[in-house]
């Protein structure tokens, strides 16, 4: 029989990183599981390069960034760590939960699911062949492999206008969107349009020229003149937003809302022993940032510590305190 660990946490994102590290803080022993073969989440998969804004005591801080140092916090403590599993049967037992993956069977009194907003895989650009092409990407590892190539940037949300952004200053950069408003904040937009960025709206990609795997031209399309033309590009990002499934969610038995699970003040699901925190849950004014589920974590330990030992308070001492 496995071992049973007090809090197992699904999800190896920002906030289950930090949900990992507080619960080593009240001396829980702690798993954490995830679907992917890395810890970080969409910040470490999706976006490494990009620039973070909205977090308290960080100017700015990139994806690749903030997920290190929440590895290198959470490093100051020895914790379990499973990747490439993905959680297919959550089962209440007599004093614990039994939790089935693809890779085998764990078991913990308490669970926190913070697996964001599910298994993630990123929008496809839709145009015939384009899965052919190498110089096609929908993620950075390394941003200045591209310096003083000529880039060319797909999609208007922020993703799309802080890419743009951030190769403006080292690359040839053009930014397509079909619209002419974009879907960025306010603030990047901004910025985007008092930079050297070659703004291409309202255009829609519509074939891509190449030979050998590679990309020479994007020919965009005019959404209301059809008129065309042909860009030169070194490079392709596709910044379409992802598409994301949260799996056999459904079946566990816990209650939804908009596939996002219902919790109340205490972060507790209907289910008892079972918490949930970031992206993957809801309830009334909630704001969906990272800084949010960051907050949500002590929230979530607190309470699991407390259901699995009643004698524990719910509210420890603060680390000024220690």
């Amino acid at each position: 029989m496995s071992e049973i660990y007090d809090i197992t946490i699904i999800g190896g994102g920002p906030v289950g990183l930090f949900a990992a590290f507080y619960a080593n803080l009240r001396e829980s022993k702690v798993k954490l599981i995830d679907s992917l073969e890395q810890l970080g989440g969409q910040p470490a998969i999706l976006y490494p390069e990009k620039t973070i804004l909205d977090l308290p005591g960080f100017p700015s801080i990139t994806g690749q960034g903030l997920t290190e140092n929440l590895i290198e916090q959470l490093n100051t403590f020895k914790t379990e760590i499973c990747l490439g599993e993905t959680l297919l049967e959550i089962e209440r037992a007599s004093d614990h939960y039994r939790l089935v993956t693809s890779k085998g069977e764990h078991r913990s009194k308490s669970v926190i699911i913070a697996m964001g907003g599910g298994a993630f895989k990123a929008r496809p650009l839709e145009i015939e062949g384009a899965e052919n092409f190498d110089n096609i990407h929908y993620h950075v590892q390394n941003i200045d492999q591209f310096k003083d190539k000529k880039v060319a940037i797909l999609g208007g949300g922020d993703s799309a206008v802080d890419w743009a952004l951030a190769f403006e200053k080292i690359a040839d950069t053009t930014l397509i969107h079909r619209r002419d408003n974009f879907r960025a904040l306010e603030h990047s937009v901004s910025h985007l349009k008092a930079s050297g960025v070659n703004i291409r709206t309202p255009f829609i990609p519509s074939d891509l020229v190449g030979q050998d795997r590679t990309i020479t031209h994007l020919e965009v399309e005019h959404s209301k003149t059809k008129e065309k033309d042909h860009l030169e590009v070194d490079h392709i990002f596709v910044n379409y937003g992802f598409k994301s499934s949260i799996g056999n969610l459904k079946e566990w038995g816990l209650e939804l809302e908009r596939h996002k699970i219902l919790v109340n003040t205490k972060q507790e699901t209907n289910l008892p022993g079972i918490y949930a925190i970031g992206d993957c849950c809801t309830y009334p004014g909630k704001a969906a940032m990272i800084t949010t589920g960051f907050g949500e974590a002590p929230t979530a330990v607190n309470n699991a510590v407390h259901f699995i030992d009643p004698k524990q308070k719910v509210q420890p001492k603060h680390s000024t305190s220690w």
